[in-house]
């Protein structure tokens, strides 16, 4: 017999509440003498815990009303003002309120299955200095209040910000402005086209709209714990609307692919926590762990300027560990790193790192209230291992396994539906599209507010002058033929064209963009081809590298097989190359540059000495367009039409 999806979250629900009820030790969740008043939207009564006599809950601000535990100890906190100088904001125009208070405004029913459907309203905007987008919102939905508000920072917490943008060019400050509000508006967006000058400043912004997303979320359970204490020293029924939290404290989550791009978020994150205010814990232990090691020197960050490309520099200089979780807990006067993962605000991870540890634990109930998810380098984790990314995304938002002590009469209602997916805000950059990130924003976003990505043209890549660039088409059917397809026409058409020419049949590099194609390409080489050759990949040795190279250098190997991920990650020079075979177009557009110039490498080398075949299918059109231009590619695609 099915069971609907409605039907499991409210079996899986009880299950859990009785879990919960049934451990051993667990305190009563009642008031002596106090009975709650029956609730207007008829869910089941539920009993109030004096604040005082909790056993813990999702947030340990809920443990004390009057107080605030910062790694340990009790400070005073004023829960009507939990923030000094700082007045309550207004819940009617609040965008957190608006989009996370106990009823959403976008969050109906009719909104819901139409991004189950997939059903889509769609229309192409200009959002100031992100430039031109395309919004889309569920078919028929509400407007939220919060996707035409300007993001609501107060002014306190900008002022770190506010006084480093006295120092920036007007178009950085703009920019950061534009994409705070943006931000605020609490739909998912997709920056499609990052750059090594935006992503600083693009960075600070989304670690004060996580800073500002984050108290927002203390500052409500402060003020109803003085709530819930003041109507119970009162002896009146405690108030119907205190709830605030999700199954478990984390709510915001950083994928990251390096070490050295969590030391840079971490950076910018405690940049707007003045340091006369805050204290960083466990500081020097992250810069130990996530930095290089102590006498250790960062060959690309100290290499002559030119020896390699600016964009691998940025990418790869400092700690590269792809392994690595880090919970980050913030209260009001300090930022603790290291903190447990349930009893933490912020988890900062590569998608490797928090897989190995789900797995590990065979729980992820620290995702289960995640508000807001962050993908940085997404252009890096494609060149990574991208099943971890949709694993992680698979464990996000689901219902917890184990109670964790949790107050569930301070559960915000649609955490209890289980509608936390329809509300999350994901925001995800990239220096440049893949069909594996379009399909993550059109697949496995579900945000009832709807949804902003980014859209720019691009123009043709340099290529030195003079060399005959030879654009190959093949049709294919469906995405899903389309592998099969090049590898046919690769093996039957273009392959047996270029071994019978002897020119073309000797230094020859093929280049292949697909780990899978690559090594499909690779066993033909192995079994059917009778021709010497050597392989660059991202699996090769030091020793394999340098035999490879010096082979096909001196001519001793005639064709050259280099995989995608082997040049993102070790970016070398090639020399001897007079062919080039491209067996699809590069995801990363300066690769194609790259790899046109290195036959200039060698002396006395004239372009037209220089061949380059590109074979695509209608299906490259990400890839081509970063190559060829939007025009350009359009163009090419036409062809086969």
């Amino acid at each position: 017999m099915a069971i609907d999806d409605s039907s499991s979250t409210t079996t899986r629900l009880l299950t859990l509440l009785n879990v919960s009820a049934t451990k051993a030790g667990k305190r009563k969740r009642t008031y002596a003498d106090i009975k709650p008043v029956e609730k207007l939207n008829k869910r089941r009564a539920v009993q109030f815990v004096a604040p005082e006599e909790s056993s813990g809950s999702a947030s340990e601000e809920s443990a004390s009303p009057a107080t605030e535990k910062v790694d340990g100890k009790e400070g005073a906190v004023n829960a009507t003002q939990p923030e000094e100088d700082e007045e309550e904001a207004d819940t009617a125009t609040d965008p957190y309120e608006a989009h996370f208070g106990l009823a959403p405004n976008a969050l109906t029913e009719r909104a819901r299955e139409a991004v189950d459907e997939r059903a889509w309203t769609t229309k192409r905007d200009k959002q100031g200095k992100l430039g031109g987008v395309v919004v889309s919102v569920p078919d028929g939905a509400e407007s939220s209040s919060a996707s035409t508000s300007k993001h609501k920072i107060s002014d306190k917490m900008k002022e770190p910000m506010v006084t480093r943008q006295a120092k920036l060019p007007r178009e950085v400050v703009e920019l950061q402005n534009d994409f705070l509000d943006a931000l605020a508006s609490y739909r998912d967006i997709y920056v499609t086209r990052t750059t090594l000058e935006t992503q600083p400043s693009m960075r600070e912004a989304l670690t004060l709209h996580t800073l500002n997303h984050i108290t927002k979320k203390r500052r409500r359970v402060l003020k109803n714990n003085e709530r819930i204490s003041h109507a119970v020293k009162a002896g009146n029924s405690p108030p119907e609307d205190v709830q605030d939290q999700g199954f478990t404290r984390p709510s915001v989550l950083i994928l990251l692919p390096f070490r050295s791009s969590a030391l840079r978020w971490v950076s910018a994150l405690t940049a707007h926590t003045p340091s006369s205010h805050y204290q960083i814990e466990n500081n020097s232990r992250f810069q130990s762990e996530y930095g290089l090691p102590p006498g250790a020197i960062d060959k690309l960050a100290n290499a002559e300027p030119g020896t390699y490309p600016r964009d691998h520099v940025e990418m790869f200089k400092g700690n590269v560990d792809d392994s690595f979780r880090l919970g980050v807990k913030i209260t009001k006067k300090s930022v603790k790193l290291f903190a447990d993962f349930y009893a933490c605000d912020l988890i900062v991870a590569s998608p490797l790192g928090l897989r190995m540890s789900i797995e590990k634990d065979k729980n992820a109930d620290f995702l289960s209230s995640i508000e807001v998810v962050i993908v940085d380098q997404m252009d890096a984790l494609t060149m990574q291992n991208w099943e971890h990314v949709q694993f992680v995304f698979n464990h996000l938002n689901q219902m917890p396994k184990e109670s964790h002590d949790v107050d569930f009469s301070r559960i915000k209602p649609w955490y209890l539906d289980g509608h936390a997916a329809y509300l999350r805000q994901t925001i995800l950059l990239s220096a440049y599209e893949t069909p594996e990130t379009r399909a993550l924003f059109n697949q496995s976003l579900k945000n009832v507010s709807g949804r902003i990505r980014t859209e720019r043209r691009w123009k043709p890549t340099e290529v030195p002058e003079g060399i005959d660039q030879n654009f190959v088409q093949f049709d294919a059917n469906s995405p899903k033929d389309e592998p099969d397809k090049r590898f046919q026409y690769f093996t039957t058409q273009m392959l047996p064209a270029i071994l019978k020419s002897a020119v073309q049949s000797a230094n020859t590099v093929i280049f292949v963009p697909s780990s899978l194609d690559f090594i499909r390409v690779h066993n033909h080489f192995r079994k059917n081809v009778g021709a010497s050759f050597a392989v660059l990949s991202e699996y090769s040795s030091n020793q394999d590298i340098s035999r490879a190279r010096q082979a096909f250098f001196s001519g001793k190997k005639a064709f050259l097989l280099i995989s995608e991920r082997f040049h993102f990650f070790r970016r070398y020079k090639i020399r001897g190359i007079r062919n080039l075979v491209f067996y699809g177009p590069p995801d990363h557009p300066q690769f194609y540059t790259e790899f046109l110039s290195y036959p200039f490498l060698d002396e006395g080398v004239d372009a037209s000495d220089v061949t380059c075949r590109v074979l695509y299918s209608k299906y490259d059109w990400l890839r081509l367009e970063r190559i060829a231009g939007t025009e350009g590619a359009s163009e090419l695609i036409k062809r086969g039409v």
